[in-house]
């Protein structure tokens, strides 16, 4: 069986053309008509939480995947703060079934750095490393110098990639929001920034020192932008990623409100001009969502007793095309070499092109509804901001992932 895209314009490296796509061996046999409508190769996230085993109750791997496809996604990297805690081949074992059963899009799961991440004896690294795509002990920075060292010893013997999350316990004082004008105006406790780059400044040197592939999550200050900046000048195996939120808003735009709320939180204004400019000049690999879902009544709060986290699989790819794209800050092949070819090469994913592929209606405007995600979890700071580009189709490894109910189809 198969299925055909007539009449798509093709995006898979360089200029698009127009053109017929046949995805060879699919699970169905159908013909889409793509006319005016962009097709790419399925986005890849790095950065997403998808809660089980341990919090189904904010997210389940199927429902997670859903929303995946629904943004264009057919790859994702899980992260390990999960119950329990994949730590070792048995912790592992339970996602890895949830994984095969349910998926909708592929999942790729991290193995924890640490036992629990809890920061102290090393996880089974050894153990973990043929089924992990890298490791990581996102949301929990690794407070020892001697215990990160040991870690990227450890990935560089095996070939895996440490993708840190940078958090120096000892400058958070209570925080949670940045400490800059909004947080002093309004009473609340501030994050600093040097929370942040004072932890990448101290990997960034053990990673010259061990040649370890070393990938930092989520970066949010104009520092963070340039020590990456300079190890990469100096050939350190690094790279990064940043999040839709921080290219698009800073402390400006807060809220007294927990979709506002997350980790690292809104900057400054320097700071997001500082990740612009870093994702323009290549110092910025990649862009994640950090696709944190919690419950309505964890985000229901307020800014200061909220969780931190925020959706963002299925608004990502509308929100750049609209805010970056359309606005001439980056080409739309800038825009796709970030969701796709970067992450993709960085952390060996992907699925072939076009078996995975996602078509968008780029015309189509719309406004951003919450209740119309297929996430679990509704938080997202651009509820109702106007946008552009809409998922018609995911296809993923012959199967379709993921049609909007409006996209007919002759099969």
């Amino acid at each position: 069986m198969r299925i055909l895209l007539k009449n798509g314009s093709v995006f898979s490296g360089g200029e698009p053309s127009p053109q017929d796509l046949t995805v060879e061996n699919a699970f169905v046999s159908a013909v889409f008509d793509c006319t005016g409508f962009a097709v790419f190769p399925g986005f890849a996230d790095v950065h997403v939480h998808l809660r089980e085993p341990g919090f189904s109750y904010k997210e389940t791997i199927r429902t997670g995947t859903l929303a995946a496809a629904h943004g264009g996604y057919t790859d994702v990297c899980a992260m390990p703060n999960l119950d329990p805690v994949p730590d070792c081949t048995a912790n592992l074992a339970p996602q890895l079934d949830l994984i095969s059963r349910t998926a909708l899009v592929r999942v790729h799961p991290y193995g924890a750095i640490t036992r629990r991440e809890a920061g102290e004896a090393l996880a089974d690294m050894a153990g973990m490393a043929d089924r992990v795509v890298a490791f990581s002990d996102d949301g929990r920075g690794v407070q020892s110098e001697e215990r990160m060292l040991e870690a990227m010893r450890e990935a560089k013997r095996l070939g895996k990639i440490i993708a840190a999350h940078c958090e120096d316990n000892s400058l958070l004082r209570g925080g949670y929001i940045h400490d800059g004008a909004y947080a002093k105006r309004h009473g609340h406790r501030g994050i600093c920034s040097a929370s942040e780059y004072a932890q990448i400044g101290r990997d960034l040197r053990l990673a010259a020192k061990t040649g370890c592939s070393y990938h930092v999550c989520h970066i949010s200050t104009k520092e963070s932008v340039a020590l990456i900046r300079e190890a990469k000048r100096a050939g350190v195996d690094v790279t990064c990623e940043t999040a839709p939120h921080y290219l698009l808003l800073c402390e400006d735009d807060l809220r007294e409100d927990g979709r506002f709320k997350m980790n690292p939180p809104l900057r400054e204004r320097a700071d997001r001009e500082a990740l612009l400019e870093g994702l323009c000049d290549g110092t910025i690999d990649m862009i994640a969502t950090d696709h944190a879902p919690h419950s309505a009544e964890e985000k229901g709060r307020g800014l200061e007793k909220s969780l931190m986290g925020i959706v963002g699989l299925e608004t990502a790819f509308p929100l750049l095309y609209t805010e970056l794209v359309q606005k001439g800050v980056i080409s739309l092949g800038k825009l796709i070499a970030l969701l796709h070819d970067n992450p993709c090469k960085r952390f060996r994913i992907g699925g072939g092109f076009p078996q995975s592929c996602t078509v968008f209606d780029l015309n189509a405007q719309y406004g951003i509804d919450p209740d119309a995600f297929l996430s679990m979890g509704r938080a997202t700071p651009f509820a109702g901001r106007t946008v552009r580009g809409r998922c018609m189709l995911t296809i993923c490894d012959g199967k379709i992932a993921y049609k909007d109910p409006d996209f007919t189809t002759d099969v």
